[in-house]
């Protein structure tokens, strides 16, 4: 029997239930998580020496915390039980306060009940890779949420301050929670970032936008010295952030430090998508984006190479072009290649990878063909989710708790200025990168034919960051398989961001370095970090010293645009698209 001819198709029907799913579900696959959760009970249940040892193990922490608290009582309180150490030691409850009783037990019994279940969801015979890091992040997120440090009645350092107090830390923080409360419902940003404005107070560094069209406008810096290196800079950053991470406040603009070297330097400033962009994918981003970049930079400073330099997805995309120019035989156009916390191989992507399984990319898909972008809220709590303590619980606690506002400064304010994701491109990127990584295995499509990195032989210098969740260094650091080229490697301290914004004089910076040649052995990250001389400071002085000698010689520099070639100086730089909500 045929269908009604007025019967919606069951693709349409299915997408529609696939996307309410969605929402209800706040685009986390509920449908990933109980996968997991059965691998991990069936196989649990299948290793009897498993639970033999957990079983001990919960036996062996009740008698430490027995003999840590008949210690404490034997000690007693007024002669110093700050100085018993307790059996496990955590930054979240460093304070002496958490020594006394009754928090001792509390904060105790918290943290051997999540070392338990660390043990709990990892060496699981059979258990897949995947499905063991989903149950062990689930049970850390349960069991964050109830940290003896989040409630008032617990906390030992909130009990405090409010007696000190008389409760008007509580008053604040009702304050706190109520402003936060009506600047989320307003769709504002939060408290404090508008004391960072952007082409007021960040994105300062005088330039124009020379060329704009539905993707990005690029940015061409002005001079800050008489003369320039003839080899312009093109920085390339993620579309998932706002170019200005890199040009902050003028004390620690990246690309303010690189024009007083004596650089041109351009930039990208991705458009953010809305619904009108939704069928923008990879391949746009590459024509309208790195392509038509480095053709407007040909035509402004003509006949000079150009030292190309990408951050996060935008250094994984430059990689892509790059190797795209050497099939297509114009890999003459690039001086070098600078790749910060870029990830070309996605085999081992971090923690990220939590949220990328086929079920949570499908989900995705079904709630992006009806808004057709990603929301750039769903992005930055699956950045809070990763380290919940640090960006979440730490920050409730010493905001609605103790009343105290952490002071915003510009990198918190850019963090909180998020973007979106087109629909395609975003779904085009998890799965031929993240899922499938084509790129690493040479099967990544650009135009109708692959690419692969075995044929990039340009000067590479690739900066990982030792607390990286987003992309990790000892993923970063596989380049060292792909390429052959002769690669400049860096290990930073800080994080994802934090690592890159690293100026100098930043306190407590330090780095490592050291340069494979081309055609060389391969040495495994952890030998390498064992091995490589630890130099304090500013990794952007080492970066700067090997972009001069791979330059020639300062010219007189090049004029802001070029009319006559088509690139007029549209407006003043940052330009309209970082502007955009």
């Amino acid at each position: 029997m045929s269908e009604p001819a007025d019967a919606a198709p069951p693709d349409s029907i299915d997408a529609h239930a696939h996307a309410l799913w969605a929402r209800a579900w706040t685009s986390l696959s509920p449908e990933s998580a109980t996968l997991a959760m059965v691998d991990w009970l069936s196989h649990l249940a299948r290793s009897p020496g498993k639970r033999l040892q957990l079983t001990k193990l919960a036996i062996d922490q009740a008698q430490e915390l027995s003999d840590y608290l008949r210690e404490y009582a034997h000690v007693g309180p007024l002669k110093g039980p700050a100085h018993i150490e307790p059996p496990i030691l955590d930054r979240r409850f460093r304070d002496p306060a958490w020594r006394q009783w009754p928090f001792s037990l509390l904060h105790q019994s918290f943290l051997m009940t999540q070392h338990w279940w660390e043990a709990a969801t990892s060496d699981i015979w059979g258990l897949s890779r995947h499905h063991q890091k989903v149950v062990a992040f689930t049970a850390r997120q349960w069991l964050d949420i109830f940290s003896p440090g989040n409630l008032l009645a617990t906390n030992p350092v909130a009990l405090r301050r409010t007696v000190e107090e008389a409760g008007m830390n509580l008053v604040r923080g009702m304050n706190n929670l109520l402003e936060d409360i009506q600047r989320r419902a307003a769709g504002l940003p939060p408290a404090g970032t508008e004391r960072f404005v952007v082409g007021k107070d960040v994105a300062v560094t005088p330039g124009k936008v020379v060329l704009r069209n539905p993707v990005m406008e690029l940015i061409q810096y002005g001079p800050a010295t008489s003369r320039v290196h003839p080899e312009p800079i093109l920085v390339v950053p993620a579309w998932i952030m706002k170019y200005y991470i890199l040009d902050l406040s003028p004390s620690n603009s990246l690309i303010r430090y690189l024009v007083a070297q004596g650089y041109t330097v351009f930039c990208i400033s991705w458009k953010n998508p809305s619904y009108a962009e939704r069928n923008f994918g990879m391949d746009e981003y590459m024509e309208h984006g790195v392509h038509a970049a480095l053709d407007a930079i040909r035509a402004i400073v003509p006949d000079r190479k150009i030292h190309a330099t990408g951050y996060c997805l935008g250094g994984t995309l430059l990689a892509i072009a790059a190797a795209a120019m050497v099939r297509d035989g114009q890999a003459g156009r690039l001086a070098s290649l600078s790749l910060f916390t870029a990830q070309t191989d996605f085999s081992e992507p971090g923690e990220l990878g939590l949220f990328i399984d086929e079920s949570q990319v499908s989900l995705l898909e079904a709630q992006m063909a009806e808004s057709g972008y990603l929301r750039a809220d769903q992005m930055v709590a699956a950045f809070q989710m990763l380290r919940s303590y640090d960006l979440l619980w730490s920050r409730l606690v010493e905001e609605y708790l103790l009343g105290e506002r952490r002071p915003m400064n510009d990198l918190m304010a850019w963090n909180a200025d998020a973007t979106r994701m087109p629909a395609r491109m975003h779904s085009q990127y998890l799965r031929r990168l993240f899922l499938d990584n084509d790129l690493a295995n040479g099967r990544y499509p650009v135009g109708d034919r692959p690419v692969t990195l075995s044929t990039l032989d340009l000067p590479t210098f690739c900066v990982g960051t030792v607390k990286d969740h987003v992309a990790p260094w000892r993923s970063v650091y596989k380049l060292h398989h792909l390429s052959p080229a002769e690669i400049t490697f860096v290990l930073t301290t800080g994080g994802h961001n934090a690592g890159i914004i690293s100026e100098p004089g930043h306190p407590r910076r330090q780095y490592q370095i050291a340069t494979r040649p081309r055609g060389g052995g391969y040495v495994s990250p952890d030998e390498w970090a064992a091995k490589v001389k630890v130099h304090r400071g500013s990794w952007w002085e080492a970066w700067a010293a090997w972009l001069k000698s791979r330059s020639g010689a300062p010219v007189k520099p090049p004029a802001l645009g070029a009319a006559a070639r088509g690139y007029a100086p549209l407006c003043d730089a940052p330009g309209l698209y970082v502007k955009e909500k």
